[in-house]
């Protein structure tokens, strides 16, 4: 009876902790690109990746996340490494593969598409 009393000051001092947990997670743009074939000065030879879904494996779960009109995301993860897809299987691959997400904060990571048109 005693251990179980004991057990739950403990319990209710680790629940504040918890919650006071800092928000994390990684935030920034996507863009795709190149979007014609020849690159030319004074042509954007890039674009935002608008209304594309992008995931983020770690942890033992996958989150996805759509980006808005220009390109923008921000997704709340866990502490950790995660691999980064997208869920459209056509051509191209997005850069970096791999993020890690800080302990203490959002972390700004912007992607990029590569298109594969040459």
């Amino acid at each position: 009876m005693i251990r179980a009393l004991l057990a739950v000051p403990a319990l209710a001092l680790a629940a504040p902790a918890a919650a006071n947990a800092p928000a994390t997670g990684a935030y920034g743009t996507v863009r795709r690109g190149p979007i014609t074939p020849i690159c030319r000065v004074g042509y954007p030879c890039d674009a935002p990746a608008s209304n594309t879904l992008i995931q983020f494996t770690g942890n033992g779960k996958t989150t996805r996340v759509r980006t808005g009109d220009r390109g923008q995301y921000r997704v709340r993860l866990k502490p950790g490494r995660y691999a980064v897809s997208r869920t459209y299987t056509g051509p191209g691959s997005i850069r970096p593969g791999s993020i890690r997400v800080p302990a203490t904060r959002f972390v700004h990571v912007n992607l990029f598409i590569d298109t594969g048109i040459r």
